[in-house]
């Protein structure tokens, strides 16, 4: 549009330019048109006037008509230049209609995604403090299960269970063979203990000395014997009627997957760094059972 300005105002001046001989010889001839022809007649001289004028006009016309076109051309131009300026206008005014229009919906989606967000914010705390909740009653429960009153009910049930079935080793006649204990160490964890974690132990875990020597507590036959995840070298024996023993934590074994073995043959040793554990299971038919009652 300034550019439109700028170009409208050049082509104003050109044509006050061009237009001040036209304006002369405009009321010259206006002049001409009102004297009376009569007037002739009484000054004889205007006669020649009259015919001066006229061969001057028909020398001039051509010049005249040549410079009406390019008046007559200038002021289409200008016309063309108004037009323009006014679909610039027109452009203009519907540009910032629509972007009138995109700030508001600009705006309706900021306020929109701004109560959404707060939406998702809240949820995000509701499911936080239901976390926290959780996590409170897990460590009651945990708590609880520690407690002398779950040990002793853990006791009554474990009285009310029928005879356990007959272990391994056990005699032709029902008398009980001895379960020997693997290895020589303090009883850190029994079977059924509950740990920080609310994990019951599945065996009995013993403290021992640094490489001490571990030996079987029952005939049988190896059924592995090799390292196993995080609980370094594993040995199971298959003491035959569903019962089995695994062993774990081990550092260096002496057997090997196949063997058969006696009561008190050595499997391996302990680890040999500071404070060693060795993990004793007793399972029949893939459930745990507590070897204290079968130690002799």
């Amino acid at each position: 549009m300034r550019i439109i300005a700028v170009l409208a105002a050049q082509q104003r001046a050109r044509l006050a330019e061009k237009q001040a001989p036209l304006v002369r010889l405009t009321a010259a001839l206006q002049t001409m048109a009102r004297r009376p022809p009569a007037l002739a007649l009484v000054q004889p001289g205007s006669v020649d006037d009259v015919v001066h004028i006229r061969s001057l006009l028909a020398s001039t016309l051509p010049v005249v008509r040549a410079r009406t076109a390019a008046l007559r051309y200038e002021v289409e131009r200008g016309e063309q230049l108004r037009r323009q300026a006014g679909q610039a206008y027109a452009a203009l005014i519907g540009g910032r209609e629509e972007l009138r229009k995109r700030r508001i919906a600009l705006a309706q989606f900021e306020a929109k995604q701004r109560l959404r967000s707060e939406s998702l914010m809240e949820s995000a705390l509701t499911e936080s403090d239901r976390a926290l909740a959780f996590g409170e009653e897990a460590r009651e429960l945990a708590t609880l299960a520690g407690t002398h009153q779950f040990q002793a009910e853990l006791r009554r049930s474990l009285s009310a269970l029928p005879p356990p079935p007959l272990r391994p080793g056990t005699a032709p006649g029902g008398g009980k063979a001895s379960y020997l204990v693997p290895v020589s160490g303090r009883v850190v964890t029994g079977l059924g203990e509950i740990s920080d974690a609310g994990i019951h132990a599945r065996g009995s875990t013993f403290a021992t000395a640094a490489a001490a020597p571990v030996v079987a507590p029952r005939a049988g036959r190896i059924l592995f014997a090799a390292p196993f995840r995080g609980y370094g070298q594993v040995v199971i024996i298959d003491h035959g009627g569903g019962w089995t023993t695994a062993i774990t934590n081990l550092s260096a074994l002496s057997v090997a997957k196949g063997e058969s073995i006696a009561a008190g043959a050595p499997l391996g040793r302990a680890a040999t760094g500071s404070g060693p554990q060795v993990t004793v299971e007793l399972r029949h038919d893939g459930h745990p059972f507590p070897i204290a009652p079968l130690i002799g």
